[in-house]
């Protein structure tokens, strides 16, 4: 299989679908809208989780783990979660296949195995959750109960691409319970803070904070509180969500609690999640013409060492440079490949390295022993130079932090220059056509001129900022009045 790309300038969609096979990172699988994702992008993936369970758990959250079938009268417990999520769920219906007797060798389903209660394969876990902890709250002394879950959830999209939007994919889930409003609105911020941190300082994209509007928001929720980014092509990508539930799910379960005061009150509620659709997110935030551009902090190899030789000898008295040297950068806490396969060439393994993203590559060759240096590539500037090999395990260190810190400056820089503010829908239309990105625009505050916008142009309110200021103005579609700027995209 041919590892170059389309061009992202020609064909950015395909471009995408090529560099996330290519690289290694996911496949379609044999059922349809799901995906396979493979060693080397589950590894990026656990970092992610990894980074972001240590936060998790230095803000007070523990990991548990609910079942993946919701009982159909559960799961409707909550009319609005209920109606949001009904078109996107899978049912379970039966629990058993017996032998067709008019087609030898294939299976059907057993008429008898009919369940006695339908059971929804949970596309978020609210009700599940909700009605255990009905069992675990009494008093406001259990509060409050500060849980997370790793999981899958499963939602049937018809349109689907590799960890964009599939119909089963990787999450985490986060599901708080409170005694008081204030203490869920506090939490509410402080995961979507969380997020950004995340986002920004380990994933090195730039994020916009805000709330979402009332059509927008998490069905069930009171207020949705997001990051969002911006991609290569001008759209937008909702990369974490944070939701004030109020006492919405309580009272569909009727968990209440004794106040300290004596009195008996529904407890107040918060959900929260990021998914495997951050992996899209790293891809169209940094990645080029030529494959991945990871972070560091991010990438599963951060510094490749490959040998440039002929014959055994040569080999081996460069792999006892390389190991050493490996050897001196992992104990800096770099992670290190020393590439010594004999049945590729080193150009292959160039080019392979590059198009997964590998931040830094050292290549040592004979006349490079002799200089005692190597040569040093970095992927983020695709820039070489030769380093004395005494210089790198002081220098590596800091390049890969560098290289973070430029890869989000870089995005930021990209960000910033995408963010328009019109006064005309005109404007709107051609602000959108022609350049894209973020408009930053009036609007009126209904959610008819919400829908409006969205058919005639497929853009969408991604977030009022939390940054918007009191600005007198005229909705750009319907001349009314607004106090403030929205930002409107077109968004995955």
């Amino acid at each position: 299989m041919s590892k170059k790309l389309t061009k992202r300038e020609e064909d950015y969609s395909k471009w995408y679908n090529e560099l996330v096979v290519k690289a290694d990172l996911a496949e379609n699988s044999a059922v349809r809208g799901c995906m396979i994702i493979k060693p080397y992008g589950f590894a990026i993936w656990e970092k992610m989780k990894e980074e972001l369970d240590k936060k998790f758990k230095a803000t007070g959250h523990q990991n548990a783990y609910f079942p993946l079938f919701v009982p159909k009268s559960l799961f409707e417990a909550e009319e609005k979660n209920a109606e949001g999520f009904a078109k996107e769920c899978a049912v379970v219906t039966h629990y058993r296949l017996k032998n067709n007797p008019d087609a030898p060798g294939k299976l059907m389903v057993d008429p008898a195995a009919k369940l006695e209660e339908e059971l929804v394969v949970r596309p978020t876990s609210e009700a599940i959750i909700w009605n255990t902890y009905k069992n675990w709250i009494q008093s406001y002394r259990d509060l409050p109960i500060l849980i997370n879950q790793w999981a899958n959830v499963v939602r049937w999209e018809m349109r689907t691409r590799l960890f964009l939007r599939t119909a089963e994919f990787l999450w985490q889930e986060g599901h708080t319970a409170h005694a008081t409003e204030q203490e869920a609105l506090d939490e509410t911020l402080l995961i979507n803070n969380l997020y950004a941190d995340f986002v920004e300082n380990f994933m090195a994209i730039p994020v916009i904070k805000g709330i979402k509007t009332e059509s927008e928001r998490f069905a069930g929720a009171e207020d949705t509180h997001c990051i969002e980014a911006l991609m290569q092509d001008g759209k937008a990508l909702q990369a974490g969500t944070s939701h004030f539930l109020g006492q919405n799910f309580a009272k569909a379960f009727d968990v209440k609690f004794a106040t300290s005061e004596g009195g008996l009150d529904h407890v107040w509620a918060t959900s929260w999640g990021v998914s495997t659709r951050l992996m899209g997110a790293l891809i169209m935030t940094h990645s080029d013409d030529n494959g991945l551009v990871l972070p560091p902090n991010l990438a599963p190899i951060q510094v490749v060492i490959v040998p440039i030789y002929k014959g055994k000898e040569q080999l081996d008295e460069i792999a006892g440079i390389a190991n050493k040297i490996k050897s001196e950068l992992e104990k800096q806490g770099v992670s290190v490949k020393f590439d010594d396969r004999d049945n590729v060439k080193p150009g292959f393994k160039f080019n392979d390295y590059e198009l997964k993203g590998v931040p830094l590559r050292i290549a040592i060759g004979p006349k490079d022993l002799e200089k005692q240096q190597v040569e040093l590539a970095r992927r983020d500037t695709l820039e070489k130079s030769f380093v004395p090999q005494d210089q790198l395990s002081s220098l590596i260190p800091s390049l890969l932090e560098e290289i973070q810190q430029t890869l989000f400056a870089k995005a930021l820089r990209f960000r910033d220059e995408h963010i328009t503010a019109v006064d005309s829908f005109e404007e709107f239309k051609k602000v959108l056509e022609d350049k894209g990105g973020f408009i930053a625009a009036h609007w009126d505050g209904t959610a008819a001129t919400e829908e409006a916008i969205k058919q005639a142009t497929k853009a969408t309110i991604r977030c009022i900022p939390y940054t918007a200021k009191e600005e007198e103005g005229s909705c750009v579609f319907s001349g009314n009045k607004s106090t403030k700027r929205v930002l409107f995209a077109k968004a995955y």
